[in-house]
């Protein structure tokens, strides 16, 4: 099955609360400086606040007849403060829509594959970051076409740039399967998410992130999905 895109639009939503009992900001400061600093850490995958990211994916341009995918990742993180070091847990569980690709209608809707990774990352705050850990999946499908029907583990490593307006980074992975459904295949296969969010005035910002995906058992013509795209988001309060 060639599983690729020319084109992925990429709208995202972030529901936020400050962790730990610090305030992440001093009161005096404007509001436009605390605006700055909030979407900077909003767009942390691996900042010290539990946040609950809504990252919408659409798809063009999926198998023999250039069909659409609808992928929705409901992304929380949760820290967890262990002295100098923060363990982050930060999720990945996506809705899908998932069109039948070899044909030029139908599809298939329902949950895919959760992901769970830890990252293990300093507590200090840096203008260049990093974290590392385990990322297990789990065959939580509620489709075979939607998932891999394996239980799959392996690391995980992130870098995060903060300078100036922008938040920039990357997150790669790679599991490999240990159980699982005997009749689906083996996995072996790696992700790799780079994300740059340009920060405006009045909370506004530009943002790509993309998640790239290589099945290592796949034919050599056919093992990546490729998608690239961006969006434009703002940062609100509601209420007080």
């Amino acid at each position: 099955m060639r599983r690729y895109s020319y084109f992925s639009t990429v709208p995202s939503l972030v529901l936020l609360s400050v962790a730990m009992a610090t305030p992440l900001w001093p009161q005096d400061q404007d509001a436009e400086a605390e605006a700055e600093k909030l979407a900077k850490a909003a767009q942390d995958p691996i900042a010290s606040i539990y946040s609950l990211p809504l990252q919408s994916n659409t798809n063009f341009g999926i198998g023999l007849h250039g069909r659409t995918e609808e992928v929705l990742n409901i992304q929380p993180v949760i820290p967890i403060n262990a002295g100098p070091l923060n363990l982050i847990n930060r999720s990945i569980a996506p809705v899908m829509y998932q069109p039948h690709t070899g044909e030029a209608s139908g599809g298939t809707i329902g949950f895919g594959d959760l992901n769970h990774t830890v990252f293990l990352s300093p507590a200090k705050a840096s203008t260049v970051t990093w974290g590392v850990g385990p990322s297990i999946t789990l065959p939580t499908a509620t489709d075979n076409a939607l998932g891999t029907g394996k239980w799959s583990l392996g690391p995980s490593f992130i870098v995060v740039a903060t300078p100036g307006r922008l938040v920039a980074g990357a997150l790669v992975n790679n599991v490999w399967s240990f159980a699982g459904d005997s009749e689906r295949q083996d996995v072996n296969s790696m992700l790799l998410q780079y994300f740059i969010n340009y920060n405006l005035p009045k909370g506004w910002y530009l943002v790509t992130s993309p998640i790239l995906t290589s099945n290592w058992k796949a034919e050599k013509g056919n093992r990546w999905f490729v998608p690239f795209g961006g969006g434009l988001g703002r940062l609100f309060k509601i209420g007080k």
